[in-house]
């Protein structure tokens, strides 16, 4: 079984497009797993069907609580299952579902894949991320991968759409819940990879459109990414590089509080909450 892992955040009409895009594939068993950060938000209910489940969390967890939510109860109903964690800004370009157990029957060492992800104008977005802890360097790869390969290993790859092959685990994987929002798939491919576990990349597509829930509140966004873009350089680099990153944030919140005051203010607060979180352990 394929299931897919979604969490809503007032996306409704997102999560539409998104369902019609799975539901142009009508052989291959799937269910979908919508985890409701916004419990206010009852136009989400509309779109229950028996292969659509909806979870209320109650609160706003964040994105890597909310999937924590759903991978546990789906690996309790089947731990040999694909799940497909996808963002409600993206949607299937191709009929992709057909080909995920025959790469995985082909390919069962991945425990943790990626797919390209292109942005509506056709443009890359996503093709792949690396680490580099001597430099803290945390990369975004936007070129085309070699198709002629099954596939290719990561260092990380993005939570907008990633499939976790849940054979590979003894335990249920789960995000650090440290994490809110941003970076929280770094630190799941990361931590996992660190394990054993193989991270990777292959042709398989969507398209996403960047950013368009998260925009909507320019200082969370950046308070939000700062923090725990910190989180992420102090768990995986040393002292060294890390007060480097940290000076450097510092810097670039300064310059910007002109030009754009509510970024400047976001990447403060975010700074702030790590340091003041730092010193509470």
């Amino acid at each position: 079984m394929i299931y897919f892992l979604i969490v809503n955040y007032y996306s409704t009409k997102l999560i539409f497009k998104l369902i019609n895009s799975i539901q142009k594939t009508t052989n291959v068993d799937y269910k979908v797993i919508i985890i409701n950060n916004s419990s206010d938000d009852r136009s989400i209910d509309v779109l229950k069907t028996e292969s659509i489940l909806i979870f209320d969390a109650g609160t706003n967890l964040g994105f890597g609580c909310a999937c924590n939510l759903g991978l546990k109860w789906i690996y309790i109903q089947d731990s040999q299952a694909y799940v497909w964690i996808i963002n409600p800004d993206a949607y299937l370009i191709e009929n992709t579902l057909d080909k995920v157990k025959s790469f995985f029957e082909l390919y069962p060492e991945i425990s943790i894949l990626g797919t390209l992800i292109y942005t509506p104008i056709g443009k890359v977005w996503f093709a792949g991320g690396h680490f580099i802890p001597k430099t803290g360097a945390i990369i975004t790869q936007k070129k085309l991968i070699n198709t002629d390969l099954g596939y290719v290993n990561c260092d990380w790859v993005s939570g907008c759409s990633l499939i976790v092959n849940l054979n590979n685990f003894l335990e249920c994987p789960n995000f650090d819940s440290a994490y809110f929002l941003y970076y929280e798939d770094v630190d799941f491919c990361l931590r996992y990879a660190n394990q054993g576990h193989i991270v990777a990349i292959n042709s398989f597509s969507i398209v996403h459109e960047p950013s368009s829930i998260t925009n909507r509140n320019i200082f969370h966004k950046i308070r939000n990414s700062t923090y725990s873009y910190l989180l992420t350089l102090d768990k995986y680099t040393n002292k060294n590089i890390f007060k480097a990153r940290l000076i450097l944030q510092m810097f670039k919140a300064i310059l910007a509080i002109v030009l754009k005051p509510q970024a400047a203010l976001g990447k403060i607060c975010g700074i702030r909450d790590y340091i003041t979180k730092k010193q509470s352990k």
